[in-house]
């Protein structure tokens, strides 16, 4: 059969699904870096390359020292940041993919970061899906200030 899809956009229950299974897997990335971060300071300090001076332990001093804590804090937003913005660029987070949703302009083009931008500022951590309930076109209000969309695709058969 030879017929054009429809698309449609995607309902609020599915958006917090696919945000669910993002988060448990930010979270892990997360960790992981962070204990990259822990595991390198930690050799330096075996090796006597570093010291935490009056700081306790490297956990401490990446959160309390003037300049290593926004230096840790930019790292870890930016790979939030950047696993975000690598996954909505290609058109699919794996929360997205695991609930058969995809974002993209509405042309069907993949976003721009600049865009993935926009919806990380725009989003409220989540909260702008909140407008999904209310407009008739289920955006969200990252998907209105960002201008693209989150689509449900098709049932594959």
């Amino acid at each position: 059969m030879n017929s054009i899809a429809q698309v449609k956009p995607a309902g609020f229950l599915r958006r917090l699904a696919a945000i669910f299974y993002d988060a448990l897997i930010i979270i892990a990335v997360e960790m992981i870096a962070v204990g990259i971060v822990i595991a390198t300071m930690e050799a330096l300090l075996s090796q006597g390359l570093v010291s935490y001076g009056s700081y306790i332990d490297a956990s401490d001093l990446l959160n309390h020292h003037p300049i290593w804590s926004v230096l840790f804090h930019a790292y870890v937003v930016m790979v939030w940041v950047g696993f975000l913005s690598f996954f909505w660029m290609k058109g699919q987070t794996l929360g997205m993919r695991a609930w058969k949703l995809r974002i993209q302009n509405e042309n069907g083009t993949p976003i721009t970061f600049f865009q993935s931008l926009i919806r990380m500022a725009t989003s409220l951590f989540g909260l702008g899906n909140i407008t999904v309930l209310f407009d008739s076109e289920k955006r969200a209000l990252q998907d209105m200030w960002a201008k693209c969309q989150v689509i449900q695709l098709a049932k594959v058969d």
